[in-house]
C-alpha cells in the first residue's frame, strides 16, 4: 500500500511564512527557508511553498528563494505563485523546485498545465484549486482566494486531470485556518472521480482531523499549515498515531 504523505505548507510573503484564517489577516510565523528545514529534520515527506501575494501582486515568485531552499532540504519541495507561463515554472524547477503549482493562471488559460506537463512530465505538475461552497456548489476563486469565477471544482479538477495535472491539491476556503477539520466528503469524491493523487488542505486542527481526511476523506496526502507552525502537533508525534492507526506512513 502507498504510504500517505504529511505536508507542511508555507505561505510565503516577502520572503516570510505567514498564516492566517479563511485566507484573511495574516501574520508573520517564520524565516521560509529555516522553516523548511527544520519540518525535513522533523520527518515532513514534502513542502509545499506558496508566495501568496504573487498573482495579486503581478509578479513572479523569487526564484533565488527557492535555491536557498533547495540547498538546504533533501526532500521534495512544491513551488507556486505567480506562475503564469511555461518560462516561469522552467525558471523555478531550474532553481531547485521538484514541481510547481499552478492555480489562478490555469484558471485563466487551463493550456498553461498542458504546456508544462508536455514539457516536464505530469509529475512535476499539480493544480491547486481554492473553492468556496456558494449555496450547495464549490466555486473555485482566484488572486488567493479574493475573486470568485464561475467555475466548479469537481469539473474543474477533472478537466485539470486530462490536461496533465499529476496531482491535485485542494483548499477549502470555508475551512482554511480554522482548524476545525478538513472537508472530508468533498475530498472523498474528488478521490473517486480521479485517478490522480489529491492532497488534502484546509482545516486540520488534531490528529483525528487528519486521520478522518486520509481515510473517510480517502485523502492521498494531508498538508496543513498551523498544527506545525505553532507546534501543536509535531510531525513525529502525528506520524506514530496515523500508524497506530494502521494508516501507512513513513516512519
Amino acid at each position: 500500500m502507498v504510504a500517505k504523505r504529511i505536508i507542511p505548507c508555507l505561505d510565503v510573503k516577502d520572503g516570510v511564512v505567514v498564516k492566517g484564517i479563511n485566507f484573511e489577516g495574516l501574520r508573520e510565523v517564520g524565516d521560509a527557508v529555516e522553516m523548511g528545514a527544520r519540518y525535513a529534520r522533523e520527518g515532513a515527506d514534502e513542502l509545499v511553498y506558496l508566495d501568496i501575494s504573487a498573482t495579486k501582486e503581478g509578479r513572479s515568485t523569487f526564484a533565488g528563494l527557492v535555491s536557498r531552499i533547495a540547498q538546504r532540504i533533501d526532500i521534495p519541495f512544491t513551488v507556486g505563485g505567480g506562475i503564469h507561463s511555461l518560462d516561469d515554472a522552467a525558471r523555478l524547477l531550474d532553481a531547485g523546485a521538484d514541481k510547481v503549482t499552478v492555480n489562478s493562471a490555469a484558471l485563466a488559460d487551463p493550456s498553461l498545465v498542458s504546456q508544462i506537463a508536455e514539457k516536464y512530465g505530469n509529475q512535476f505538475v499539480v493544480v491547486a484549486i481554492d473553492a468556496k461552497c456558494v449555496e450547495g456548489r464549490w466555486l473555485c476563486t482566484t488572486h488567493g482566494g479574493s475573486r470568485f469565477t464561475d467555475r466548479e471544482l469537481f469539473d474543474w479538477a477533472r478537466e485539470a486531470q486530462e490536461r496533465g495535472a499529476g496531482e491535485i491539491l485542494f483548499t477549502s476556503m470555508d475551512h482554511d485556518g480554522t482548524r476545525a477539520g478538513y472537508a472530508c466528503d468533498v475530498y472523498a469524491r474528488l478521490a473517486t472521480i480521479l485517478s490522480v493523487p489529491v492532497i488534502a488542505s484546509g482545516g486540520a486542527g488534531s490528529v483525528q482531523d487528519i486521520v478522518d481526511v486520509l481515510t473517510a476523506g480517502k485523502a492521498d496526502a494531508a498538508l496543513a499549515a498551523s498544527i506545525f507552525h505553532y507546534g501543536q502537533i509535531p510531525i513525529p508525534t502525528l506520524k506514530q498515531a496515523l500508524s497506530e492507526a494502521a494508516i501507512p506512513v513513513r516512519l
